[in-house]
């Protein structure tokens, strides 16, 4: 017989990372209607009357408002698909997104 030691193989295991997330923010400006605002946040982001209000008044005054952190993807949709939402109806209305600072 052989003197052979045999050891078992350690596996590998790859690591998982989460998805990184990216903030969609809404971007002031002077032409479109506070109404429309929110009615964009209600539906594009299921927000109650008071939440789009709160996020679209905080826009008002700061300029900008974070208004939801999702991973990049559903990031980029949601904020293409609002801003779309208001060029169909003539108004700059403009969301944008960028990653969640770790």
């Amino acid at each position: 017989m052989s003197d052979t030691t045999i050891k078992p193989r350690n596996e590998v295991k790859p690591k998982t990372e989460r998805p990184r997330l990216h903030k969609v923010i809404l971007v002031n400006d002077d032409y479109t209607p506070r109404e429309f605002v929110v009615t964009v946040l209600r539906a594009e982001f299921r927000m109650s009357d008071e939440q789009a209000y709160r996020v679209m008044m905080t826009a008002h005054r700061r300029g900008v408002c974070v208004v939801a952190v999702y991973p990049r993807e559903v990031a980029e949709t949601k904020a293409t698909s609002a801003t779309e939402a208001a060029r169909r109806k003539g108004y700059p209305l403009l969301f944008t997104t960028e990653p969640e600072e770790t």
